[in-house]
């Protein structure tokens, strides 16, 4: 058999970002093996669990590859799995093409432009599939303004506030930690090409420690796991700072230099109420475990000992006070200096280091060229619910999902399934599957999987620009959402020197940047070389100093000092709800994506169904494992089945995220979630749920 092999990039929604070599048969066009990329320097020769077996996903016999519309007559609503087709009947690309765009056009002509949403998020991270030719098309079209602030926005305003951008910590330098703190961070889960320099880290003595309510398969293999209760992780934050401060473990010298309002947060921070004996019963362990990470975490870096790094993910900030949560937990590299150490500081996100050229690919100055003349309303995906129940002037009328699939994401999802129900609301969905969401629609798309397009790549996890090859043509007749968003603005007779523009020609305007960092950097050069290192100005002394210029003071912002308050729903406030829930992410999904498959299906089965209780708390509701429960509150109520183990402590339970059609009684942990936002940046507030639990 003669093969070929391309290099591709995985665009799915994670740090890591890999390399990806596809061996491809050159007789039959089909993809035969992917692996990672041994050149990668993060990836280094393989694949996440989700990834590795990626052909399965390709090549599914469930994949959707032609165009689909509503069969007369058929109402919109949950279908059973493996007889959606039986909903819908086959059309073609101009079929389809030509009444999406009819309905669109009237649409806007009764209720106005604004009555459109486009709802996407990060199905794919890639430049091109995930802001370009759509946003284009929406924003000459008029359509309302998604505020996508489902998963990163809180944290990622927390480190704009404090570093003026979003820079960290590389993968490569963890291994010159002496003590590292994955802080609401799953990394065997969801960040797994970070390991083998923890291992490394810990093979020459140093400490893991794991600061999580749930019990993850990180925190199995940490040497400390911290369980917090959910909710508190700005409280410890305050209390490991009120040590440090009070044993005088912060480095006046940096601080000076490199910070503004250090001095207030001291004072703030050394309040009796960061104390740790004060602390602990809210953030839910032991002062002496406080005291200890504090001790560990000012220590690390003095004295001929190697320095601390903190991987803070995004679970923190997942909680009604989550935005506060990350700036204090990004404030503390800053207090003991460790950002002066090769293998110090802190990582959450390096989206900040990419400069890509987001203006050329969106072009929001088309929004001006809209019939509305101005820049359209913005509404927050987190309130989806909301927007298709209540929001009027304009109502949403018509609906665009792509690259998401809210029908299972979004929160108080018993108010989202009642919006996408309405049989007023033309809903358009471009998949690669029928999910949750496609249940719904009016018309379906088949969407490429990212071995069927090209596309270019950041990462949020390390520091190299990709480029990623089609290594096989579309199956069917699947297109990517360049193609899609491009052809429906020509068919709107938008002009086409913004409409009518190939991949490599986006490519070259999304390099098209004064960035510093990626300055020289060319679509002929990654042609070439498929990856190259951002300029990143390693020469500089490793203080970030040179981050810090984007702030008001051009120092690390530690002002406003982060208070600690309660959210609405947590341990502190409960009542009619006693229990807090997490309703967590899959180690083996992305998101939803890959819930619907045999192979990854299988590797969760120890979650699949269940609600993790502590012993306690089901002997004082006569629970016993393997009883059937409900688990409610004012919201909605889901049905599992009970599972007693040490994965969480007493006063908290968990689930995990499925699909609906997938779930019991077709209802999801999203039933349970509130449309709340966090304290900063909009974000979504999962991790601020009440519930109670009975036995059926």
């Amino acid at each position: 058999m003669s093969t070929r092999q391309i290099h591709a990039v995985c665009t799915h929604d994670c740090p890591d970002s890999c390399g990806v070599l596809v061996t491809v048969d050159e007789l039959t066009g089909r993809a035969t093996k992917v692996q990672g990329d041994p050149a990668h320097p993060v990836t280094r020769g393989f694949l996440c669990g989700k990834v590795a077996r990626y052909l399965e996903r390709v090549y599914s016999p469930e994949r959707l590859l032609y165009p689909m519309r509503r069969k007369r007559g058929v109402k919109k609503g949950p279908l059973p799995k493996g007889e959606e087709a039986n909903a819908f009947e086959r059309i073609s690309w101009d079929e389809a093409l030509d009444e999406i765009t009819a309905k669109l056009t009237s649409i806007a002509a009764e209720h106005g432009p604004e009555s459109v949403l486009p709802y996407s998020y990060a199905g794919t991270i890639g430049q091109l599939g995930y802001a370009s030719m759509d946003r284009r098309f929406f924003h000459r079209f008029g359509a309302s303004q998604l505020d996508r602030t489902i998963c990163a926005s809180a944290g990622a305003e927390a480190l704009n506030r404090v570093y003026g951008t979003r820079v960290g910590t590389s993968p490569q330098e963890f291994a010159n930690a002496g003590l590292i703190i994955a802080w609401g961070a799953n990394i065997h889960g969801n960040n797994i090409h970070l390991w083998p320099f923890i291992e490394q880290a810990r093979r020459e003595g140093a400490k893991l420690v794991v600061i999580d309510p749930y019990r993850t398969r990180t925190a199995a293999l940490a040497d400390t796991h911290l369980a917090v209760k959910p909710g508190s992780d700005l409280l410890l934050a305050l209390s490991v700072m009120h040590v440090l401060f009070r044993e005088g473990l912060q480095d006046e010298a940096y601080l000076d230099e490199c910070a503004h309002g250090w001095r207030e947060l001291r004072d703030h921070a050394l309040r009796a109420e960061h104390a740790p004996e004060n602390a602990a019963t809210i953030v839910g362990v032991d002062a002496s475990e406080i005291e200890a990470l504090a001790q560990a975490y000012g220590k690390a870096g003095r004295e001929g000992r190697k320095p601390a790094v903190i991987r803070m993910n995004y679970g923190i900030q997942r909680a009604e006070n989550g935005g506060h949560a990350a700036r204090a937990v990004a404030m503390l590299p800053v207090i003991t200096g460790s950002w002066k150490l090769r293998g110090g500081g802190l990582l959450l996100s390096m989206s900040g280091a990419f400069g890509f050229n987001g203006a050329a690919l969106q072009r929001p100055d088309l929004m001006q060229c809209s019939v509305l003349g101005r820049e359209a309303r913005m509404i927050n995906m987190n309130e989806l619910g909301d927007a298709l129940t209540t929001l009027n002037d304009p109502p949403v009328k018509a609906m665009v999902v792509y690259n998401c699939n809210p029908a299972a994401v979004a929160p108080d999802s018993t108010k989202v399934l009642a919006g996408m129900g309405r049989e007023d609301l033309f809903t358009v969905v471009h998949e690669q599957f029928f999910t949750d969401s496609t249940d719904f629609a009016d018309i379906v798309l088949p969407a490429t999987t990212f071995l069927e397009h090209k596309e270019l790549m950041g990462s949020y996890g390390h520091r190299l620009v990709q480029l990623s090859d089609a290594a096989i043509a579309p199956l069917g007749e699947a297109r990517t959402n360049v193609w899609l968003f491009g052809q429906l603005g020509l068919r709107m007779g938008f002009e086409p020197e913004w409409f009518a523009v190939a991949e490599d020609a986006l490519i070259d305007e999304a390099l098209e940047t004064r960035h510093p960092w990626m300055q020289g950097i060319t679509r002929a050069q990654l042609e070439a070389e498929k990856q190259v290192p951002l300029h990143f100005p390693e020469t500089l002394p490793w203080s970030t100093r040179a981050w810090f210029t984007q702030t008001p003071s051009g120092k690390a912002e530690l002002l406003p000092v982060p208070v600690w308050v309660a959210p609405t729903e947590s341990h502190v406030t409960a009542q009619a709800y006693p229990l807090q829930f997490l309703p967590r992410k899959a180690d083996n999904y992305m998101n939803t994506t890959f819930a619907n498959l045999s192979g990854h299906q299988q590797m969760e089965r120890r979650t699949a169904g269940v609600l993790e209780m502590h012993m306690t708390d089901a002997t004082a509701r006569n629970i016993r494992e393997g009883d059937e429960v409900r688990v409610f509150n004012e919201r909605g109520v889901i049905r599992l089945i009970a599972k007693i183990d040490e994965q969480v402590k007493s006063g908290v339970c968990a689930a995990r995220l499925d699909w609906n059609k997938l779930s019991r009684e077709g209802a999801n942990v999203n039933a349970l979630t509130s449309q709340r936002l966090t304290d900063i940046a909009g974000g979504a507030t999962f991790y601020s749920t009440l519930v109670e639990v009975q036995r059926v």
